[in-house]
């Protein structure tokens, strides 16, 4: 069996050999390289940002200190010593926590509503022009480029303390990141179905309702229920400028040294949003499964 397989001459053999070894060499100095441009990136990364390890060294104690006094009720105690005193707050902290669930819902709706009437312009496949696909892709640009906080800033300076400017501040960032999301889906989708709806004489609204919402509207629903997640955690600073929520407090607790109230709230926002988490995440697998299904 050995005796069937063709030998190529010495010669052949070398030269092949010789390639070989020379790109494997190669590809070790690309290797080299790549590793030296990647370090010499970090390091001026470092340089221009002011970053000194040894300032981090030197005070990685106060970090892991810090930790320790959130652990320790004022008297000294172990938080877990006195549950009570520990979350002494806990029905005013729940309200809170409550309304921050409700910004996010409530911005997270008016954001996918938005995201959903805008997506259908800001895919190439089925936008009607190709100046409206620009134009609605350079708007949610701008929604999801600006961060939450700076909206929220600037709708308290228009509107006053409270719930609103947060929700319309999540709303705005939610638009601008669910559209791209939607938009990605709908240039993905099979267009025979769309095609035949136009060949057979229906209008646009129609080949968008019968032949592009059947294909997408289980992913879009994944990825609200996604970004539900996402804006629960950002509705949480939200207060932090005065925006409603549990943030205001957690800020005031920080500022004033309350170390056994920043992490009882800290706490209840884990859990919450664990809570949020696992539901979602349920809800997102039982879309998509259904969707594969089908």
């Amino acid at each position: 069996m050995l005796a069937a397989i063709p030998h190529l001459p010495e010669h052949q053999l070398a030269a092949h050999a010789a390639a070989y070894a020379a790109a494997v060499v190669e590809k070790r100095r690309r290797l080299v390289g790549g590793l030296i441009l990647l370090v010499a990136l970090v390091w001026a990364a470092g340089w221009m940002g002011d970053v000194r390890p040894a300032v981090f060294v030197d005070n990685l104690g106060r970090f892991a200190s810090y930790f320790g006094r959130l652990a320790h009720l004022d008297s000294g105690a172990l938080v877990l010593s006195d549950p009570a005193e520990w979350f002494w707050g806990a029905k005013k902290w729940l309200r809170l926590i409550g309304e921050t669930v409700l910004i996010a819902y409530l911005g997270t709706m008016l954001g996918g509503v938005g995201a959903f009437l805008l997506c259908f312009h800001a895919a190439r496949n089925v936008a009607r022009t190709r100046w409206s696909a620009f134009l609605a892709r350079r708007f949610l640009e701008f929604c999801r480029t600006v961060p939450e906080l700076v909206f929220a800033l600037i709708f308290v300076v228009a509107w006053g303390l409270g719930p609103l400017p947060g929700v319309l501040a999540l709303a705005i960032h939610t638009m601008g990141a669910l559209g791209k999301l939607f938009a990605e889906v709908f240039e993905n989708i099979d267009m025979k179905p769309v095609d035949g709806i136009v060949a057979s004489g229906g209008n646009w609204v129609q080949a968008m309702r019968f032949g592009v919402l059947p294909q997408v509207t289980s992913n879009l629903a994944s990825y609200a229920l996604l970004r539900f997640e996402i804006n629960v955690r950002g509705a949480a600073i939200m207060g932090f400028v005065g925006a409603g929520g549990i943030g205001q407090d957690l800020l005031e607790a920080v500022r004033k040294f309350y170390y056994s109230d920043v992490s009882a709230i800290l706490v209840l926002i884990l859990v919450t949003v664990a809570l949020i988490d696992i539901a979602t995440e349920r809800l997102r697998h039982a879309l998509i499964g259904r969707e594969t299904r089908a």
